[in-house]
């Protein structure tokens, strides 16, 4: 009962994008996210077709890709299994999307902000964050500690929007070479919180690999037992310390990953 009166005094502040056909959830080179009315309660029209009514509900279908919207990393994303002889294989390559502790996915938020390298860099490129800039928010916050979920607050979910304008949030620096990428962890960077204890890591952009470089961050945090949360929304409204964060996929068996629901707990 007392864990019940606590959590009505905490505020819950949502940290996921709304996917969308109509919003840049979709990897650029994956298949984009689709949604159509299976049922409804009578007969219409829509865009695939008649859909005629054997029912009084509404439900409709998805496709989805695995790493769309707000979604984690599993192992397996970039990790190969131990026998398939490949680059950085291991016994992670293993540990697919449903075996990854849900421990794994929540702990106190450390809000590290760096929107100021926002907007830098040459043309499909991201700027580098550095194990320096942590360290900086280090000194002013003071240290990390073993289990803290580091977010990345770099403030690119503004290009979160429909319409061509949401080329800039990944389609744009990634195909075209149109701006500067999003800013993302170098692997100094992961392997400095990896030796600090963190082993949830989050990021308000497309993904924790650079736009221009985006294999080495995986390949060093992931065969490390690393997690990542991206597509990240909304860190702003955290604190630099004092939230509670926690990350929730859906449970599906073999996955590399998967779309879920990010949310703070703030008292």
């Amino acid at each position: 009962m007392a864990i019940w009166d606590e959590l009505q005094h905490l505020q819950i502040i949502d940290l996921s994008v709304t996917v969308s056909p109509d919003l840049p959830g979709s990897w650029p080179t994956h298949m984009a996210h689709t949604t159509k009315v299976w049922n409804y309660y009578a007969a219409l029209d829509e865009r695939q077709g008649h859909v005629a009514s054997t029912g009084p509900y509404q439900t409709r279908f998805w496709i989805i890709d695995e790493h769309c919207g707000t979604h984690f990393d599993a192992p397996t994303h970039f990790i190969p299994p131990p026998d398939s002889q490949l680059p950085w294989a291991n016994e992670l390559g293993l540990q697919t999307g449903e075996k990854v502790p849900l421990r794994d996915l929540g702990g106190p938020a450390a809000v590290v902000n760096v929107t100021h390298l926002t907007g830098q860099g040459d043309p499909g490129k991201s700027p580098w964050i550095t194990a320096e800039h942590i360290q900086s928010w280090e000194q002013e916050h003071g240290p990390l500690q073993a289990g803290e979920v580091v977010l990345l607050h770099t403030g690119w979910d503004k290009y979160y929007v429909a319409g061509p304008q949401g080329d800039a949030y990944c389609k744009g620096p990634l195909l075209f070479k149109q701006g500067p990428g999003w800013p993302a962890p170098d692997v100094g960077a992961v392997l400095y919180l990896y030796e600090r204890g963190v082993r949830c890591l989050g990021i308000d952009a497309p993904s924790i690999g650079a736009t221009h470089d985006g294999a080495p961050a995986h390949h060093e945090g992931l065969s490390r037992g690393m997690r990542y949360v991206e597509l990240l929304t909304g860190l702003a409204q955290l604190p630099a310390r004092g939230a509670y964060f926690l990350f929730l996929p859906v449970k599906v068996a073999g996955a590399t990953g998967g779309p879920g629901r990010a949310i703070a707990f703030l008292s």
